[in-house]
């Protein structure tokens, strides 16, 4: 061997040194970079860079395979060349095509001469773009391939052997960072869901300190939860119709507290408490950038509800273009995101309820006729507390023990002539409204029995006691009383006792007998 040889010899040895050690540092660069990435989109644009940095290329590429399009989409590319169809936009078929080869085989497949041999489908457009040689490489984590990256150049030929360790290297650092970091964005829409959820529950809790017992023996009362008893079974839609106050958002909460999706949250909506142009945002979320303050997505109530029930309160005040997007989800359970490309199936159980006439607002053209024999599917229509009489008194006294231990009073009954007053008044408000006049009562009472003064708690005029004919209230409640007793054979206390079924204390109840002179009959 000549001298010259030998020192060609070590030249070539030390540059080959050099190059190792170059993709050593390179590889060394993208692994630090890619590990330390936390989401998706700052994943792809470190990528790029390190792909621009480590590679030459003239074409590099990085596509992930889509099972419901059954085919790759490009979540990186960069080029130095013009661009023929295989966009950013561009869907790549699994089948047939390259990237669906190394996709099934798990391995590398190289063309190299495009000029010479087209192998697949895009080799064609790849040689229209300048290409000479392709090489697509599995992205690999354990046995499963997340997707292809793709490196193209204009030179043909077969590569340098250390060339393709060398990507092999950085295609197996580029896959765990995606797993990585689509394990850590999982985990945090995960805890995300579960502070979302943990916000709707604790406002559930709270909810439930207020109104949240169904008092009433009356007989259309009891035909309302006949109604929610029978359809909570169901995942069919619900349409709660009926004045403000008279609890149809208790209803509701009824109705999924029996369902089998009792699991999950019931997520509330009021559709006339948000501005026209954030009501669709609320319901089917958007993602980052789809309008000026969006700075991140957002998961819509549609998503929070999944498998659980949502609740659309006051439906008749819904924009009519909100309405058609709503009707869309109701037929074929997909959700749109504002700004998103891509449909989200959602299993949501539709509970609507409404102070409105809905038909009446078809005939107006601002409720969508379509969407209402959607939501009609089974009407429950919530009685007003005028309708139900004879429930006053039990609901007086439920609110009094609630909001007695509420506010430390230590009321413990309602004077018979205030509650023939409760009786007798119309309220227009409704439950909700006797619920607040008890607790005003309260407030301002420091004795052991209540006592509610017309003008300072009804604010009530001569027409409020006219509008309602004059009864007996120490008879009916007599009355009542007994129909109660008998049904449960004397019994006075245990969950089907006479007193939970009045919706009072047995101790109570044995008070009002006394007071009434209502004794077991005896024997013959």
């Amino acid at each position: 061997m000549t001298v010259s040889s030998v020192i060609e010899s070590k030249i070539q040895e030390m540059e080959s040194l050099d190059q190792i050690e170059r993709n050593y540092r390179a590889l060394l660069s993208v692994a630090l970079v890619l590990n330390s990435q936390r989401d998706m989109r700052s994943l792809w644009e470190a990528i790029t860079v390190e792909i621009t940095k480590a590679i030459p290329w003239a074409r590099a590429s990085i596509t992930l395979y889509d099972p419901q399009a059954d085919a790759f989409r490009f979540y990186v590319l960069a080029t130095t060349v013009p661009l023929v169809a295989l966009n950013r936009d561009a869907l790549v078929p699994r089948h047939g095509s390259g990237m669906g080869w190394v996709y099934e085989h798990k391995t590398l497949h190289i063309r190299p001469d495009l000029k010479k041999e087209q192998v697949f489908p895009e080799d064609k457009l790849y040689v229209q773009e300048g290409l000479g040689r392709m090489i697509n490489l599995p992205l690999l984590v354990k046995d499963q391939c997340l997707g292809v990256l793709n490196i193209g150049t204009r030179e043909s030929g077969d590569p340098d052997p250390g060339d393709i360790e060398f990507l092999t290297q950085v295609a197996m650092q580029i896959a765990y960072a995606i797993d990585h970091v689509q394990a850590y964005e999982q985990i945090d829409q995960l805890r995300n869901q579960l502070a979302k959820e943990n916000v709707y529950l604790n406002e559930e809790l709270r909810l439930t300190k207020n109104i949240d017992r169904l008092v009433g023996e009356s007989t259309v009362f009891q035909h309302v939860l006949t109604l929610a008893r029978q359809v909570a079974a169901t995942s069919t839609t619900v349409l709660l119709m009926g004045e403000t106050g008279t609890g149809k958002e208790l209803i509701a909460q009824t109705i999924h507290d029996l369902s089998q999706r009792y699991r999950k949250p019931m997520v509330r909506v009021n559709c006339a408490s948000f501005p026209a142009g954030l009501v669709e945002s609320e319901l089917f979320g958007h993602e980052r950038g789809a309008f000026t303050g969006a700075d991140r997505a957002r998961e819509g109530r549609f998503e929070l509800a999944h498998e659980g029930t949502l609740f659309l309160d006051e439906i008749g005040e819904m924009p009519l273009e909100t309405q058609a997007k709503l009707l869309r989800v109701l037929q074929d359970g997909m959700v749109d995101r504002l700004g998103g490309k891509q449909p989200i199936r959602v299993d949501v159980r539709i509970i609507a309820a409404t102070n409105r006439d809905l038909s009446a607002t078809v005939k107006l053209g601002t409720f969508r006729a379509d969407l209402l024999y959607r939501l009609n599917v089974f009407p429950i229509r919530l009685p007003t507390l005028s309708e139900r009489p004879e429930d006053i008194p039990s609901l007086a006294r439920h609110f009094l023990e609630l909001y007695a231990a509420k506010l430390r009073r230590s009321c413990t009954d309602i004077d018979p002539d205030s509650l023939e007053r409760l009786v007798r008044y119309s309220w227009p408000g409704n439950v909700r409204e006797l619920a607040n006049v008890i607790e005003r009562a309260l407030i301002l009472s420091h004795e052991s029995i209540l006592r509610i003064d017309n003008h300072l708690l009804l604010g009530l005029q001569d027409r409020s006691f006219t509008s309602l004919p004059s009864s007996d209230l120490k008879d009916f409640e007599r009355r009542h009383i007994l129909q109660t007793l008998t049904l449960t054979d004397w019994r006075i206390e245990g969950p089907d006792g006479a007193a939970a079924r009045l919706g009072i204390p047995p101790s109570t109840l044995r008070s009002r007998m006394k007071h009434l002179v209502i004794k077991r009959p005896t024997a013959d």
